[in-house]
């Protein structure tokens, strides 16, 4: 049974880390989170120690460390994006391995830091990359992996769509500042992005047709994909069949035009995540850095506007 900690116990993702520690068969220590309404920890740990206050956190992991009881050996990391890699350093310089949602970090120039902390301290950090244990996601992968093999300069032609409506509270929450979550690409695509890159390889180009506050839209070249696509959180983009089925979200990558199928098996990916990474066969830093990579540029590039080859999806939106 390992001791875990987790910074960001009351965010909306922190559940599914309570519930992945919970179900590996390890302990929560302490909680840490400036909000208090943490009553969620009574159905996980109602023993585990929680602050609000991140230097009386600090003392109590401290303490834990030198008295080696109840050290810490592994922090969990759900708080917003800006502050993962504080929080990732805290983690290892307490003598913790970390484990980080996504995005890790907001830049690529941060993992190379934390590369150097790992070294200082012999502890390492991981991120929840779930797609990469989605079981459609790696049978596609394999079926790609199995084609490039007989046609290895084979490049596939992709769409991505993904919508998932946000109301006004997300524009005013730190989700709405690119500075704090690094934008829509970051915020709600790095999975994707990630995914993609891990089955058809590095970006060869990446071209930005539209961003605003609501909607990001490009072309990413890989290595063996021409990528379209288009991300958002305003509802109006949302399609015809998902209004029809009420629906709120929407998912969709097809392959040369053949829908893949994956709207389904993500209940248990954070467990998933876990049970690899206790296993030592966790992603880490190297794992993440061509998706961050990518977003990272995203947010730099300056838009091109409507031209060549662009997601017809950049039709429904007004203020290109």
């Amino acid at each position: 049974m390992k001791n875990f900690g987790l910074i960001g116990a009351s965010g909306y993702i922190a559940p599914k880390h309570m519930k992945a520690i919970k179900e590996t068969n390890n302990q929560l220590v302490a909680g840490l989170d400036p909000y208090d309404g943490i009553g969620i920890m009574d159905s996980y740990f109602p023993q585990a120690s929680f602050f609000t206050e991140f230097e009386r956190f600090d003392r109590f992991v401290d303490k834990c460390r030198r008295q080696k009881k109840n050290k810490i050996e592994f922090m969990s990391i759900a708080t917003p994006n800006y502050l993962h890699d504080a929080h990732i350093r805290f983690a290892l310089r307490s003598e913790a391995n970390a484990i980080c949602e996504k995005p890790l970090v907001l830049n690529p120039h941060n993992l190379e830091q934390l590369k150097a902390i790992e070294k200082e301290t012999g502890k390492k950090a991981f991120t929840i990359l779930q797609l990469r244990h989605h079981p459609s996601i790696i049978s596609l992968k394999q079926k790609i992996s199995s084609e490039l093999k007989r046609d290895p300069h084979k490049v596939y032609d992709i769409k991505l769509t993904y919508l998932t409506s946000r109301g006004k509270w997300y524009f005013i929450s730190w989700k709405g500042d690119d500075a704090k979550s690094g934008g829509i690409a970051s915020n709600i695509g790095v999975h994707f992005f990630d995914m993609l890159s891990w089955i058809f390889g590095e970006v060869v180009e990446n071209t930005v047709h539209l961003k605003n506050p609501n909607t990001n839209a490009g072309n990413l070249k890989l290595k063996n994909a021409n990528v379209n696509w288009f991300l958002s959180v305003n509802s109006n983009y949302l399609p015809k069949s998902a209004l029809e089925q009420n629906q709120t979200t929407y998912r969709s990558i097809s392959i040369e035009g053949n829908e893949i199928e994956f709207s389904d098996g993500f209940k248990d990916l954070h467990t998933r995540s876990y049970e690899e990474i206790l296993n030592g066969n966790g992603f880490g830093l190297d794992d993440a850095f061509d998706s961050i990579k990518i977003v990272s540029e995203i947010r730099k590039i300056k838009p091109i506007g409507l031209k060549g080859n662009y997601h017809s999806f950049c039709d429904k939106v007004k203020d290109v």
